[in-house]
């Protein structure tokens, strides 16, 4: 599986602010005894953890399928993005939510407050930084669905986990510095401890919603719907073909499909000619599109596609959750409902 190389730079962009950020936060930390510089410490730890376990699983995706595994090893990087968001959320959040319970339950003053004034605006330098990196790779997706949509229908975790985790982190950043601000100018240093609480909590939403996306990926997801479409449309129109019927895809990796095509073909056409047929149809699919990984094509009626999928699908429409799937037009439609 090859990654795009922005999305590695990303990554190694994140990785090296992180790293520059952690040693400074920690000496302030520990010069300190702040509750809320400590959790900031431990976030920017936890983050350089997540970054070098990003990179390893695109090296443990990138190898060769092989006989144990057909279609290779492209969903790792899917099993170590939802690691990563577990990370966040039992480390970066548990601890912070500690640090901050216990410091609210006996509050200590702040030492030399304008250490973690500098540390906190030096951080938020490097974290800007790597979030800048991270911005420019991901705003070509915004720029056609939303940020919102870009992150739903994104197949490649790291490029919207960096983007995600240094946006959390210039926000605790913020969260720190207000709320030390407050402990030392108030002289109430109950606000350092609140401080701490308040990243906890954002890191826990952060690793709810990395979570919720990199689970839906592992399970696996189908390719978007425009690729679907022109699978469709190159079927439909090649010799032989009577009706595309249906694809059914799922997305192995951010860049591999393995894909189904459910296609009709001339009742005058021999085996020989099918297998021409399939032959011209696979050809022309991995031409327009490398990330097809894995292509089967069965020569199946329109009938006899529509019973299949019922049986399939007929005990997910009878709880509620209609299968989308692409038609023989292109369009994304729900399963009727059986019975």
């Amino acid at each position: 599986m090859a990654a795009g190389s922005s999305t590695k730079t990303s990554v190694y962009a994140a990785l090296l602010g992180n790293v520059l950020v952690a040693v400074t936060k920690i000496g302030a930390a520990a010069w300190t005894g702040s509750s809320a510089m400590t959790s900031e410490a431990v976030h920017s730890l936890v983050d350089t953890t997540n970054e070098i376990l990003l990179l390893y699983g695109y090296r443990r995706a990138s190898r060769l399928p092989d006989e144990s595994h057909p279609l290779g090893y492209g969903r790792e990087l899917y099993f170590w993005s939802f690691i990563v968001a577990l990370l966040i959320f039992a480390l970066g959040a548990g601890v912070s939510l500690y640090q901050g319970i216990l410091h609210v339950a006996s509050p200590e003053p702040i030492q030399d407050p304008m250490v973690s004034f500098a540390v906190l605006a030096l951080s938020f330098l490097f974290e800007g930084g790597s979030w800048l990196v991270a911005l420019r790779h991901f705003r070509s997706e915004a720029r056609r669905f939303g940020y919102y949509q870009a992150f739903v229908r994104s197949k490649d975790p790291p490029a919207f986990m960096v983007l995600l985790e240094d946006s959390a982190a210039l926000v605790g950043i913020a969260i720190a510095a207000a709320a030390t601000a407050a402990a030392v100018w108030l002289g109430q240093p109950v606000w350092d401890g609140i401080g701490s609480i308040l990243i906890g909590l954002l890191l826990a939403i952060t690793s709810v919603g990395l979570a919720r996306e990199s689970k839906s990926l592992l399970i696996g997801e189908p390719a978007d719907p425009e690729l679907a479409r022109s699978v469709l449309d190159i079927a439909r129109r090649s010799p032989g073909v009577l009706r595309a019927n249906g694809l059914l895809t799922v997305q192995l990796s951010p860049a591999e499909i393995v894909a189904a095509l459910s296609v009709e073909f001339a009742d005058d056409k021999r085996a020989d000619d099918i297998e021409q047929c399939v032959i011209a149809i696979e050809t022309e699919i991995r031409k327009r599109h490398p990330s097809v990984a894995a292509l089967f094509i069965k020569p199946q009626t329109a009938a006899r596609y529509r019973a299949v999928r019922g049986r399939r699908f007929g005990a997910v429409a009878s709880r509620g959750s209609p299968d989308v799937t692409i038609d023989q037009n292109g369009e994304r439609r729900a399963s009727p409902r059986l019975g």
